[in-house]
């Protein structure tokens, strides 16, 4: 939602495009693949998804993409099982169709504490579920060699762990303000390798305090440490 925007303000452009399906798991993206399906709703720089209709193989081909981001919907993200074939052949199409680009796991993240829906999944806490997200993500990463893990779900415990109460809008999604502000310097940071401490972005749907947006800085920083892929 506001990296683009975040990122032209600290004098950087990036131009982000999402291919959007809501929930969609590894296995639906590797059959929108074999079928060459338009299903997915083209989102430009994080303004809300258009009504453009277009397949994978169209996105890819569109640019020379420097990063292509693939990640597990988040119901079976610690699930070992749900990642493969799907992953392995998605990063086989992606590197035929796109031979220059880097191929990155975007880290996804836990539910809220105690919420019905962690509850559900077999959880009681955020760390609990988050633990065997990071698990399969690095294993995932390991078997398909992918050039690097965009580590969201690990800021997001940091942020918890050092004091911000809330960071998810419905237990599962990432709220409009903290949230969504702790991704978007997540995605500056590792994709630029620039010092997160200038940001001072404010143009966001939620306000953020000065005392949370100093430990979401933080820990996005300390994030952006953690190395599962040489």
């Amino acid at each position: 939602r506001y990296l683009h925007d975040l990122a032209r303000e600290e004098g950087v452009t990036i131009e982000t495009t999402n291919l959007c399906i809501g929930g969609c798991p590894l296995e639906q993206q590797y059959r929108n693949m074999m079928g060459d399906k338009r299903d997915y709703y083209l989102q430009i720089n994080g303004h809300g998804a258009t009504y453009f209709m277009v397949s994978m193989k169209e996105a890819l081909l569109n640019k020379n993409w420097d990063y292509i981001t693939l990640q597990q919907a988040s119901h079976l993200s610690y699930v070992e099982d749900s990642y493969e074939p799907y992953l392995a052949e998605l990063v086989k199409y992606i590197r035929l169709m796109c031979p220059k680009s880097k191929v990155l796991l975007h880290q996804t993240w836990g539910y809220e504490t105690g919420s019905d829906r962690i509850v559900d999944n077999g959880f009681q806490t955020y760390e609990e579920m988050f633990s065997e997200i990071k698990r399969c993500y690095a294993k995932a990463a390991e078997e398909v060699k992918i050039d690097g893990i965009i580590p969201s779900g690990m800021a997001f415990s940091y942020a918890l762990q050092m004091g911000i109460p809330k960071i998810h809008r419905d237990t599962f999604h990432a709220s409009l303000g903290v949230g969504r502000l702790i991704l978007a310097m997540v995605w500056y940071g590792y994709l630029t390798g620039n010092d997160i401490d200038s940001i001072s972005f404010d143009d966001l749907d939620e306000a953020v305090s000065a005392e949370e947006y100093a430990i979401a800085k933080e820990a996005v920083k300390r994030a952006l440490l953690y190395k599962e892929v040489p």
